[in-house]
């Protein structure tokens, strides 16, 4: 990538950073559906159009059921447009997808994540903008909303969800069990309180690294924050600041700091990110490190009540000397659905037919009622969970940047790759600040 292409990441990065949660109540819905904008219309008498959509919903989070569920509703609605569904695990999505835009092969539409990660398809020129239906969310949506999914004055797709990926979950009892009845304030106590539950026989924090992407998007979103401040990144971008500075090899310093005292699951390289969760929730670790999104499966919609209410929240907390605001949570917007640039007639109407179906405001109501954050001006239903409004009030304080929504492809995979290795104890925290920042370099020739 050269030099421009760096530009482009940086203006879709800044765009992405202005997003804020807008979940709040009492907010009117547009005067018209999208949902059921239809109803009471004649039935088209069009020819069967079939439409092929890419997903990465494999995953048991409840928000995935639903979003397969309205594919189906709008398949039933509309018996004309048929829709071939393909469901690609989250490990291998963006590199396949990837791999279709660079040989033009991609389905009619697609899972697309916003920022930097839109970069290759842009490029590309495989992309659909859907500024033609865009007043379709006007009074849902604001424009901070949907910018992660704008570039040079273009709207390519608008978010189902908002996700803060860097919650701390953990079992209020096993805490209290070394003396903390609160969590820490501070990373020195947070240290001393993972060593006396190690020193007790119980694994700290549960993590599944199988696919690379939790640690460098969870656990770094949120320390490279507390260390470097929310404008290192870009200044990254901008060759204002480099990762082989001493505040970011300090940020990779944390992940020694748990490898030493072993406060991670031995098997955090071979375990994935789901079973990482059911061995929290089988209490075989005191925390875990996960989404927001996570929360509807530990809490809110665990059947446990007890043992929901026995899970606590929190975010990482202050490292001193570090230049990050504690209260910040590392957000970004999620699920957006892409269009095929060669779409037309009447496939393209059928697809935009669909995207104006799928984000109704009725998915981010049902979202809510999931208790999963929106990115949308909707009314909050009265009975909305209370641990919904917990987690709401928890990243209130403005968002951090999502390490693999704002860097290239190339450095996160350094990043990952080092992070592994870390854990492994087999790279220091140096040599892989120099291979990101390597990575870097290399972008700009």
């Amino acid at each position: 990538m050269k030099q421009a292409n760096l530009k482009t990441m940086l203006m879709m990065t800044s765009a992405a950073g202005l997003l804020t949660l807008s979940a709040c109540g009492g907010a009117p819905a547009p005067a018209t559906s999208p949902g059921n904008a239809d109803k009471g219309a004649p039935k088209d008498k069009q020819e069967p159009v079939t439409l092929t959509i890419q997903y990465n919903w494999s995953s048991p989070n409840v928000d995935n059921k639903l979003y397969k569920d309205r594919i189906q509703k709008f398949k039933e609605q509309n018996p004309n447009i048929k829709i071939e569904e393909q469901d690609v695990p989250s490990g291998q999505y963006i590199t396949k997808l990837r791999t279709q835009a660079a040989g033009k092969s991609l389905p009619d539409m697609f899972v697309l994540f916003p920022g930097v990660e839109m970069d290759p398809f842009i490029a590309a020129d495989v992309l659909l903008p859907i500024d033609e239906i865009m007043p379709t969310w006007k009074g849902l949506l604001s424009d901070q909303a949907v910018a992660g999914y704008k570039v040079n004055g273009k709207q390519y797709a608008v978010p189902a969800k908002r996700t803060f990926v860097d919650i701390i979950y953990y079992h209020k009892d096993m805490l209290a069990k070394v003396g903390y009845k609160e969590f820490p304030k501070t990373y020195a106590d947070f240290l001393t309180m993972m060593q006396k539950l190690k020193d007790s026989g119980v694994t700290p924090m549960a993590m599944g690294n199988k696919n690379k992407w939790p640690m460098e998007s969870t656990f770094m979103s949120a320390v490279e924050d507390r260390l470097t401040g929310s404008d290192f990144l870009l200044k990254v971008i901008k060759g204002e600041a480099k990762f082989t500075d001493p505040q970011y090899v300090k940020s990779l310093e944390v992940i020694a700091d748990f490898a030493k005292i072993g406060a991670f699951n031995a098997d955090i390289n071979t375990m994935d990110e789901v079973q990482q969760q059911d061995y929290f929730l089988q209490k075989k670790a005191a925390m875990t490190m996960t989404s927001s999104t996570i929360d509807a499966k530990f809490r809110v919609n665990n059947s446990d009540k007890a043992a929901a209410d026995n899970i606590g929240i929190a975010l990482f907390p202050a490292v001193e000397g570090g230049k990050g605001d504690p209260t910040a949570s590392a957000g970004a917007i999620q699920y957006g659905i892409g269009l095929n640039k060669e779409l037309s007639g009447a496939k393209k109407e059928a697809a935009f037919k669909f995207l104006k179906f799928f984000y109704a405001p009725e998915l981010y109501q049902d979202l809510l009622k999931l208790g999963i954050i929106v990115p949308a001006t909707v009314e909050i239903p009265a009975d909305v969970n209370p641990y919904l409004k917990e987690m709401m009030q928890l990243t209130k304080n403005g968002s951090a940047l999502v390490f693999d929504g704002t860097m290239h492809s190339t450095v996160k995979d350094a990043l990952m790759n080092g992070i592994q290795a870390i854990t492994a104890k087999v790279r220091t925290p140096e040599l892989v600040a120099k291979d990101m920042q390597d990575a870097v370099d290399k972008l700009r020739k």
